[in-house]
């Protein structure tokens, strides 16, 4: 690990679409960018250079379940998160927040912090800004976030206007607390889809002058039509110097709908999960592998795309692999899917660069 002044330069726009370059203590990000999700520690059904070979820059992983499993005394006796798992790059860990509402029924919250039972093993934690993020201390990470209260889409806007000051709250002791040598911290912004309460949570965690800022709280039930107008009215508005994250996000059409009002950084396990379940990305559309039309099908994945599973592997032999639940479809169809996405931020990128409008157009109707 070089210890790096974390920070971000701009290189191009393209009306609000940013290209740029984060520099990490693990390395620098050419952004836009999408950041691979492995949630414990691992890329399923792949090894790092297998992931390094898609062209992913950044993994993203959740500092709570690591915590929770295998614990921090385990990763700490490989020397952190980076050498247990293997990867020499930059990797960003989600604080938590986002379990607040997913797994609701084993918590309760409080202005201090929150009463957590384990989703693995029953035992009682009590999760606080402070422990957040000595957990991502430990760990190592490049890029730790804030604690934050993330509420569901159809909650009322009196609880998001609460969720949205508790975690004003939480963020600015966060941001006081001891990092690892040269790591970063950035804060999110929530406030559901209401144009009022995000411009006022982002200037409240604008203030706080983290190293970056995150868009929380989207894509968890609102429709891709409001999640569009949300962030193509906030993310113009946040700091320009700081990299902008859109947590959680998405399809193709999102990524590159996102790229196009501002936004620098991605996660998704839409990828890696729809692989799993027979759902591979092409430039012609989302294809289900176990159609009986593909039996004899002796054509790539995608002709067009340059990963070793469309190098080597038909159609027929894919859905042969996902038809007998054979492990190595997941890996071929995994590693395809995120190269594609890979791809497809790199065409982003390059069209940014060149102030090519029209090509991002383009790219945002496939």
């Amino acid at each position: 690990m070089t210890e790096t002044t974390f920070h971000f330069e701009l290189e191009a726009t393209c009306g609000d679409a940013r290209a740029g370059r984060m520099h990490t203590a693990h390395g620098p990000v050419e952004t836009p960018a999408f950041m691979t999700v492995g949630t414990y520690g691992a890329v399923r059904g792949l090894s790092p250079n297998a992931v390094r070979a898609t062209g992913a820059q950044i993994l993203l992983s959740n500092s709570l379940h690591l915590y929770l499993r295998p614990g921090l005394e385990v990763i700490e006796v490989h020397g952190g998160l980076h050498r247990m798992m293997g990867w020499d790059g930059p990797i960003l860990t989600d604080s938590g927040g986002f379990q607040l509402m997913s797994l609701q029924s084993l918590l309760r919250i409080d202005d201090e912090g929150v009463d957590l039972r384990s989703p693995v093993d029953g035992s009682l934690h009590r999760l606080t800004p402070a422990l957040v993020m000595e957990i991502q201390r430990r760990l190592g990470v490049d890029i730790a976030m804030v604690l934050d209260h993330c509420p569901a889409a159809d909650a009322s806007d009196a609880f998001k206007r609460e969720a949205m000051d508790r975690s004003t709250r939480w963020a600015a002791q966060c941001l006081h607390q001891p990092r690892a040598p040269g790591q970063a911290v950035f804060g999110i912004v929530q406030g559901g889809v209401d144009l009022a309460l995000r411009r006022k949570h982002l200037a409240a965690i604008a203030d706080l002058a983290p190293d970056g800022l995150a868009l929380g709280g989207l894509a968890v039930g609102e429709g891709p039509q409001e999640m569009d107008r949300v962030v193509s009215a906030i993310a113009p508005d946040m700091p320009p110097d700081k990299p902008r994250y859109l947590m959680g996000v998405g399809f193709p059409r999102d990524l590159v709908a996102s790229v196009r009002s501002g936004i620098d950084l991605f996660d998704c396990v839409i990828p890696t999960r729809h692989a799993r379940n027979g759902q591979l990305f092409t430039a012609e559309g989302r294809i289900n592998i176990a159609n009986a039309r593909f039996r004899t099908d002796d054509a790539p994945v995608d002709p067009g795309c340059d990963c070793a599973t469309c190098q080597r592997f038909t159609r027929a032999y894919l859905r042969h692999l996902y038809q007998t639940k054979e492990i190595l479809y997941s890996t071929l169809a995994t590693g395809h899917n995120l190269r594609f996405y890979q791809r497809l931020m790199a065409q982003v990128r390059q069209a940014i660069l060149d102030q090519d409008e029209p090509r991002l157009a383009d790219l945002a109707s496939q």
